[in-house]
C-alpha cells in the first residue's frame, strides 16, 4: 500500500513538474513561475475533485478503482511541498504578475491560510480510505473536501473577472 501511495505521489509530482516545464523558464513577471506552479497544482486538485464530485452526484457512474485513484491523486497533490509556490507579492494586486486570483490577504493574515490548508489535508485524508469503498462512503466524505476548498476560495481567492 505504501509503495502505491509513493508511486501516486511521484506520478502526481512528475505531472506538475512536466506541466510547469512547458512554460517559459524566463519569468515575465516577478513571480510568474511560482504562480504557474501553484495554478498547475490547483488544476490537479480540480480535475480529481471533479471526478469524485461527479461520481458523488451520480453525474457519472461510480467506479471504485477510479474513485480510489482520484482520491489518492488528490492526496498526493494536497501534500506537495508548496513553500516555493507562495512568495509574498505573488498576488493579484502586485504590478507585473501574470493573471492570478490570489488575494493579498493570503500574506496579510498569515498564518490563517495554513488552517485552510490543514482543513483540506484532513478532509482528503478522511476521503482516501473510503473513496473506493462504495458510492455512499464517497458521498459521505466528499462534502468536507468541497467545504475546505470553499473556505479558502471565500477568503483568499478573487472572483473571476
Amino acid at each position: 500500500m505504501m509503495n502505491k501511495k509513493l508511486a501516486l505521489a511521484t506520478a502526481c509530482t512528475c505531472c506538475v513538474l512536466i506541466a510547469s516545464s512547458t512554460f517559459s523558464l524566463a519569468e515575465d513577471g516577478p513571480y510568474d513561475n511560482a504562480i504557474k506552479a501553484r495554478q498547475g497544482m490547483f488544476q490537479l486538485y480540480s480535475f480529481n475533485v471533479g471526478i469524485l464530485s461527479d461520481m458523488a452526484k451520480e453525474k457519472i457512474p461510480y467506479d471504485a478503482d477510479i474513485a480510489s485513484e482520484a482520491a489518492n491523486n488528490l492526496s498526493a497533490a494536497a501534500n506537495l511541498g508548496q513553500s516555493q509556490f507562495w512568495p509574498a507579492g505573488s498576488d493579484n494586486e502586485t504590478d507585473g504578475n501574470m493573471a492570478t486570483r490570489a488575494k493579498p490577504e493570503i500574506w496579510e493574515t498569515y498564518p490563517a491560510i495554513t488552517e485552510k490548508a490543514a482543513a483540506l489535508s484532513d478532509a482528503v485524508a478522511a476521503l482516501v480510505p473510503v473513496a473506493g469503498s462504495g458510492l455512499g462512503e464517497l458521498q459521505g466524505a466528499i462534502g468536507d473536501v468541497g467545504a475546505s476548498c470553499k473556505g479558502c476560495h471565500d477568503d483568499f481567492r478573487a472572483k473571476s473577472k
